[in-house]
């Protein structure tokens, strides 16, 4: 394993064989532990490009308070469903507005999924429904990040001081919480040395179980911790669970030497174990955020003002607290990192929506974890997109039978040759389709994309040499494989007769 890594970090080829491989825990760990932060960020980064991993970066953005009143939650929602950035949910706090307003957390929680449309994240939640905390843990100034690393557990106790008889008073609510969100968080750092940063492993298995019987996508939190040990314990306990994103948590939860190389070793460890190839951060100082989103980072969980992850991600010890608006200084961070893309940094809400109808066409029965030929199509994020209110509003002109019933010829040209293509390409070979041409802009994703459909498909399936025209041109029918209008339509121009999908 360690040889295979070492020569996965200059060598795509040796990155798909690995991606493609069973993995040891340990054995991962083991080895990029060995390796210097250079080699770790260009094996991280190797691992977040498609289709080895999901190569989107993302905001995930906390809209709560506890002292905030409804207008202004409302309103931070509304603000991050215009710009398309999924909503954490901190369910403590949902509850603690709605109990001022004489209402039940899950009637907040119903009123946000009406005004909104985007991925909704529920964390904090636990055996009874949502977490309730008394006022002084509520109200933290975020003593922990403020102070620096490092702790083992919250310095106020505060998982240790919750409020029981307020949530059994609403434990009727469980099941309707996570039915309206879209994933569920669970907190696994209970295993990685004891519970006093976390609820009991139990309560995160009850939960878990819960979250598959409703198809929602499944993350966990881990604490970079001691950097080995630790990771190992969290890792396989994820792995086991089936979860589909790691969240890395470091701040003052990196109790390693080197913080800043322990975090980009830890996420790129996750890039590499990570069931549903997305990771993400709750919790980095701005130093293990850049270090991070250079070794193969997606999400950034932010937030607004009051909202604890809006000083958790994207400060330092001593500016890290309370009162402060992260959201905009962790865009500002990716911009500075991440450069070249495929989609802009962070995605927005016009690339959401693309994604979302390509889940949709997809079919859920067809997405991650499913597989053709050697990788799952899709990643965590088409898991949690299908349990969005967007995913169910969205209409779609064409079904994917219908796009391949709408072919006469025995040559098709597929133009993008992402996921999409993947079931479009499949779908035809059903029909008997001889040979599929395939091209993209991109040449690598031209070429693992023919690879991989040929390991399954029994049509030909040929490379289109980045060239739509030509490849339109030797084909008898063409069919644009892209749901990102732009992209759309620049293809649409080349190839006039070329079949629509959106």
């Amino acid at each position: 394993m360690y040889e295979l890594i070492k020569e996965s970090i200059n060598s795509d080829e040796s990155a798909l064989e690995l991606a493609k491989a069973e993995k040891d825990v340990e054995s991962v760990v083991d080895a990029i532990s060995e390796l210097s932060l250079e080699e770790t960020m260009k094996l991280g980064t190797r691992f977040k490009k498609f289709p080895i991993g999901c190569d989107l970066t993302e905001v995930v953005v906390g809209t709560c308070a506890s002292d905030l009143e409804k207008m202004e939650l409302f309103g931070n929602c509304k603000l991050a469903n215009m710009i398309g950035a999924p909503i954490h949910i901190c369910a403590y706090a949902f509850s603690d507005i709605a109990e001022k307003y004489g209402q039940r957390g899950v009637e907040i929680m119903e009123e946000v999924y009406n005004i909104t449309d985007v991925p909704l994240d529920l964390d904090h939640f636990g055996k009874y429904g949502a977490m309730r905390l008394p006022k002084h843990i509520t109200g933290c100034g975020g003593d922990c990040y403020n102070k620096g690393p490092g702790f083992t557990e919250c310095p106020r106790g505060r998982i240790h001081e919750r409020l029981i008889d307020k949530e059994k008073a609403e434990e009727m609510d469980k099941e309707k919480w996570v039915q309206l969100s879209s994933s569920v968080a669970i907190n696994l750092s209970s295993v990685q040395s004891h519970d006093g940063h976390a609820a009991p492993l139990e309560e995160a298995e009850d939960l878990a179980n819960l979250a598959k019987k409703y198809g929602k996508g499944l993350e966990a939190i881990m604490f970079v911790g001691d950097g080995y040990d630790e990771l190992i314990t969290g890792f396989k306990k994820a792995v086991e669970m089936d979860v589909d994103v790691f969240v890395i948590e470091g701040g003052p939860f990196n109790r390693c030497e080197n913080t800043n190389e322990s975090f980009a070793k830890a996420i790129a460890m996750s890039r590499i174990l990570c069931p549903g190839k997305v990771v993400a951060t709750n919790g980095a100082y701005e130093s293990e955020c850049r270090a991070g989103l250079r070794s193969g980072l997606n999400v950034i969980i932010t937030g607004f003002p009051k909202n604890h992850h809006g000083y958790m991600c994207g400060f330092e010890p001593g500016t890290a607290r309370r009162g402060k608006f992260g959201l905009p200084r962790v865009i500002e961070i990716m911009n500075e990192e991440i450069q070249g893309g495929a989609t802009r940094v962070p995605v927005q809400r016009d690339e959401l929506l693309a994604l979302t109808h390509a889940v949709k066409l997809a079919g859920p029965e067809n997405i991650y974890p499913k597989t053709i030929g050697s990788f799952a199509i899709g990643d965590a994020h088409w898991a949690t997109i299908q349990n969005s209110k967007m995913y169910k509003e969205m209409n779609l002109p064409k079904t994917l039978e219908e796009i391949a019933n709408s072919v006469n010829g025995n040559i098709v040209s597929l133009h993008g040759g992402r996921f999409i293509s993947w079931l479009v390409a499949k779908e035809l070979d059903k029909q008997g389709i001889d040979e599929i041409i395939i091209t993209d802009s991109n040449p690598w994703i031209e070429r693992v994309t023919v690879d991989n459909l040929q390991e399954e498909l029994n049509a030909t399936i040929r490379i289109g040499h980045c060239n739509d025209r030509d490849s339109g041109y030797i084909a008898k029918e063409s069919i644009i494989t892209t749901t990102i209008p732009k992209i759309h339509n620049a293809i649409k121009a080349k190839i006039p007769h070329a079949i629509n999908i959106v």
